[in-house]
């Protein structure tokens, strides 16, 4: 699906901020001092000795436990498999891939043909060898993609990460010469990117230097960068406001429909997009801020995530609205609704291809796919052919410019991902499947309701065994993630079914507020002074589970990241009853000073201003740092993040770690040195990282 340069949002876990015009609050009361504050000064000596002191106490504990050792190499080797998918994206005539494995653990950038790709062994071109870059630099560079210049894609800027930071240089490539360009277009470490122009010119959005970066971190300028000069000299197309949080630009180069657009993103589906012509300048396109805007070939495309009255008539939130994008331009206001949201059905994605869109639609958390086609001035709507009944399903246009091909993947917790190549019209046929990487032979997978506090149900995913005892015995790991508006849908792990499953654990997946299975409503009912909804839903599978008689306390534990690190933080100091252990993972934790650190300031319309004294009130509601006490008996917690994570800030599960160990708590903690976000740079290291949880939480939930 095309969509503007600031899709990225989602995947950065990013939210609103507060606007320039909005009156500054009152001053907060003084808070307490914060005695482990000295922590989130991240590569500080004394912060880092304390890291490592932290990281041997918990690595001695839990690589002594029984098959620690074999478990990091099974999970390496799922990592490692040369039996994965190679999943590839169409660039003129070829397919690219970026491939990690045990010979290559930084990496390969690659390509092939079709008709290679759907022989069972592709022959590969490699076109960059970053294990061979690496070595050659004497760096630890980690792929973040290349952007390359149609209709030749030839030239590529090509992103690199330090140990997998957000923060990027970019490097212009020659694909010919399979070399960097000398003089060629480089930007330094920075967070932001570059989008072509032409040939030779680009938008750049970047740190510039002071003032020229957001609250949150990102860029507040773009500009136009002319080839053969400096970077300095880069002409200004928009300036955003310091509290915005960011702005970009780029060029659409499909043939027939070029133009150029600036990017300004305010906050978390709150943007603002501008059509640049060379004789009128930046114009608005004049579309809710809070709907996704998306232009492709004549279209406009709005996916709406408030209600939109427009032409007279008022179109419900959560529905995918399409209009001539001319027209509107013009100042048109007819709109045809592609996709209207029920009670149990939501928006999951579209994808356009040449002369047709697929819809891609969740009805209770089960994915449903549909063939939309534009004739004779109206869109009619069939179920895509061939489409699979079930197992979570995803569709991607190959080219969305020169044909009517897409891929499918399918996928849930026991049958192993298929990847399949279709055209619309047509049943599609399978290039791909994983492996079966554990035995599935006595499991299913059930979908179960619990009940909230205030009476909502709640859609979960279990997978158990069939006949499941009723004993209360079974040891039971919950995830959840409940924020950002991101819906979590059955997929094969290996690594799940090789440390869980397989060991005779139950893995359970709640589909609480704050995320997208029933569309923008479900997320706009989490946030801000309605967050604790989030953590009654998580509670309330929780206790269901227990009801039921699948699990009980001490065998139930829970696991998150990021937003789902606050939320397992907050199941620990609000629902400690509940639990017996609990993974934290990258995660959130105080939120009193989670706007000052990082892109933090990013993701205010989620949780809120903590500076605003009546915010604050709610906010702290949801601090674990805040509500962590000493007279409490918790569950047994490990804390994991990453020295490299430049979005959300290592001190977080430092600094809660710390408090809880003083407290006299049980806790563990492991900070990866590399890895970023993800909190990990390599195969190597996530396999580490995954046996230090798995084998943390079978120590603690498996015992009698």
């Amino acid at each position: 699906m095309r969509r503007t340069q600031l899709a990225f949002a989602l995947a950065l876990m990013t939210a609103p901020i507060v606007h320039a015009q909005s009156p500054a609050p009152a001053a907060v009361a003084p808070q307490p001092a914060d005695a482990y504050q000295w922590l989130e000064d991240v590569e500080a000596t004394r912060s880092l000795d304390w890291v490592r002191a932290q990281n041997a106490d918990s690595q001695k504990l839990l690589e002594a436990q029984p098959g620690f050792g074999a478990l990091r190499d099974d999970l390496l080797a799922i990592l490692d498999s040369n039996a994965r998918i190679p999943f590839v994206n169409k660039e003129g005539e070829f397919y690219y891939n970026f491939w990690r494995d045990k010979e290559n653990p930084a990496g390969l950038w690659r390509r092939t043909t079709l008709e290679e790709y759907k022989k069972p062994e592709p022959k590969w071109e490699v076109l960059l060898d970053l294990d061979a870059l690496n070595k050659a630099e004497d760096k630890n560079w980690v792929w973040r993609g290349a952007n390359c210049l149609r209709p030749a894609y030839d030239r590529c800027l090509v992103s690199l990460s330090r140990g997998g930071a957000d923060a990027v240089v970019v490097r212009e490539w020659d694909k010919s010469d399979r070399a960097f360009v000398e003089g060629g277009f480089t930007l330094p470490e920075a967070k932001g990117g570059v989008s072509w122009r032409n040939a030779d010119s680009l938008y750049v959005y970047t740190d510039f230097g002071d003032g020229s970066m957001t609250s949150s971190g990102y860029p507040r300028i773009v500009k136009e960068w002319a080839r053969g000069t400096a970077l300095a000299d880069a002409k200004v197309v928009y300036e955003g406001k310091p509290d915005d949080m960011y702005i970009a630009g780029y060029a659409d180069l499909t043939p027939g429909f070029e133009r150029e657009f600036v990017s300004r993103t305010l906050a978390f589906y709150n943007d603002e997009l501008y059509l640049r012509g060379a004789e009128t300048g930046l114009v608005k396109i004049d579309a809710p801020n809070s709907a996704n805007k998306s232009v492709y070939r004549e279209w406009l495309i709005l996916e709406l995530r408030e209600d939109y009255t427009a032409g007279g008539k008022t179109y419900a939130k959560g529905s995918l609205l399409a209009t001539k994008f001319d027209d509107f331009m013009k100042g048109g206001r007819s709109f045809d609704v592609l996709f209207e949201p029920s009670a149990t059905t939501a928006l999951s994605g579209f994808s356009p291809t040449k002369n047709h869109l697929i819809l891609n639609v969740l009805e209770d958390v089960k994915n449903r796919l549909y063939t939309l086609t534009y004739a004779n001035g109206a869109w009619t709507r069939v179920p895509l052919v061939g489409a699979p009944a079930f197992g979570t399903v995803s569709v991607s246009a190959v080219d969305d410019e020169t044909s009517d091909d897409y891929f499918l993947t399918v996928t849930d917790y026991l049958t192993p991902t298929t990847l399949m190549f279709g055209t619309v019209g047509s049943a599609p046929e399978k290039l791909k499947q994983l492996p079966a990487f554990f035995n599935s032979d006595g499991l299913e997978i059930t979908q179960n309701f619990a009940t909230s506090k205030d009476g909502t149900r709640i859609p979960y995913f279990m997978v158990a065994k069939k006949g499941i005892e009723a004993n209360g015995k079974n040891p039971t790991l919950l995830y959840g993630y409940g924020g950002f508006e991101i819906s979590l849908t059955p997929g094969y792990s290996g690594g799940v079914g090789r440390a869980w499953l397989r060991e005779g654990g139950v893995y359970v997946v709640a589909n609480i507020r704050g995320g997208g299975e029933y569309g923008p409503r479900w997320h706009q009912a989490g946030l801000k002074e309605n967050r604790l909804r989030i953590y009654e839903d998580f509670a309330a599978v929780a206790e269901d589970l227990i009801k039921r008689g699948i699990t009980a306390p001490k065998h139930l534990g829970i696991q998150g990241g990021s937003n789902g690190g606050l939320l397992v933080g907050n199941m620990t100091v609000l629902y400690p009853q509940l639990f017996g252990a609990v993974v934290c993972q990258v995660p959130l934790l105080d939120m009193r000073r989670y706007n000052q650190l990082l892109a933090g300031a990013s993701w205010m319309a989620e949780y809120g201003n903590p500076d605003d004294p009546a915010q604050w009130e709610f906010i702290r509601t949801f601090s674990p740092y805040h509500n962590v006490k000493a007279d409490v008996q918790y569950p047994p917690v490990l804390f994991t993040t990453s020295t490299r994570d430049d979005r959300v800030h290592p001190g977080h599960a430092r600094k809660m770690f710390a408090l809880m160990k003083e407290q006299g708590h049980a806790v563990y903690y492991y900070e990866n040195i590399e890895g970023g976000h993800g909190g990990a740079a390599n195969n190597a290291q996530s396999a580490y990282m995954n046996a230090l949880a798995y084998t943390f939480l079978k120590s603690k939930l498996f015992a009698e």
